[in-house]
């Protein structure tokens, strides 16, 4: 009489998340450092959602009921964060920032995903011509610095104009550009490496189209990664973004509020004292790409058995031995 088998049952979809299946695989310090980047990411999101109510003033707002706002006022009263040299209360410019950059990261990131998954997919299944000509212009795009690339595209594209959907697509799509080459690279490196496994050529012997093979057993191993390098391109695109603001090539504060620019514009202020203007667009940065950078590096350590095991036989008492491994003698010490 055969043993049946016991199958573990399968986890909901939520608990396979990506986030959320990495906060359970984590341990110690790493954890730690996950929830951080977990918590600092969601603020920030939740802030881009809830702008309008949040912020106490619309972005290019410059006076109320009261009259107009006073100019370079320092924290206080009706402008916690103070007003700049334009009268903007910069509670609000921070507040509606972080919607500009929500917007930006989304559509960049997911014009780019599109482009690098479906280029690094044909290029790396049929080769020949087609792989030569996408790995030259790739790596052509890929040897310019990011931030001159950015720039000159987005001078090509706004010409000027800085609408708010100008401004935004301007800089999405220059962003794209500069991330087009790291998707297709890691896309097309794991499609060469799939097209060669057993279970491809069993599909080709089956007498599989290359489309569906392509859609159907590729594409799913081949984006493993893209949570990963989401996250962290994520990080980068804010930092463009603030790059293109700061250097003058972003969105004007008639049109949207972006931290870059309103860097620029506290510059004067700083050599006379006037810390306010800069410092809270800066914080604002620095925790947003620290927060993303954070789940980002967390989620590659995670997905590295290696280290993820490494991590979890350090972990201490509260860390549970794996099935099978023999437990150290409560007294060592002790013949």
């Amino acid at each position: 009489m055969s043993t049946p088998t016991l199958t573990p049952p399968r986890q909901p979809l939520f608990s396979r998340l990506p986030v959320i299946s990495h906060l359970k695989k984590s341990v110690g310090l790493q954890r730690g450092m996950l929830v951080v980047g977990v918590v600092l990411s969601g603020l920030f999101i939740l802030t881009s959602i809830f702008a309008p109510l949040l912020a106490p003033y619309g972005y290019s707002q410059l006076s109320d009921a009261s009259g107009s706002f006073p100019t370079q006022q320092a924290p206080g009263g009706k402008h916690l964060l103070g007003t700049t040299v334009g009268g903007y209360d910069v509670l609000s410019r921070v507040v509606w920032g972080s919607q500009t950059a929500v917007t930006v990261i989304i559509v960049s990131v997911a014009m780019s995903l599109f482009l690098g998954v479906a280029l690094g997919l044909l290029s790396g299944y049929f080769g020949g011509w087609l792989d030569r000509i996408l790995v030259v212009v790739a790596d052509a795009i890929y040897a310019f610095p990011t931030l001159l690339l950015a720039i000159v595209i987005s001078i090509v594209i706004s010409r000027g104009q800085s609408s708010f959907w100008g401004g935004i697509f301007s800089c999405a799509f220059s962003i794209t550009v500069v991330f087009v080459p790291q998707y297709f690279r890691v896309i097309r490196a794991e499609t060469i490496r799939l097209k060669a496994e057993p279970f491809v050529e069993s599909a080709k012997v089956l007498g599989a189209s290359s489309m569906r093979i392509i859609g159907r057993h590729i594409f799913k191993n081949a984006t493993r990664t893209l949570p990963l390098m989401f996250t962290l391109n994520a990080s980068e695109a804010i930092l463009t973004l603030a790059g293109l603001g700061f250097l003058g090539f972003g969105i004007e504060p008639t049109s949207a509020a972006e931290w870059g620019f309103d860097l620029n514009k506290a510059l004067a202020d700083t050599s006379s004292g006037i810390w306010w203007t800069g410092v809270f667009p800066g914080i604002a940065i620095v925790l947003t790409v620290l927060g993303l950078t954070l789940v980002g590096e967390s989620i590659n350590d995670l997905n590295d058995p290696r280290i993820r095991g490494r991590k979890r036989a350090g972990g201490g008492a509260g860390t549970p031995a794996s099935p099978g491994t023999p437990s150290a003698p409560a007294e060592a010490g002790k013949p």
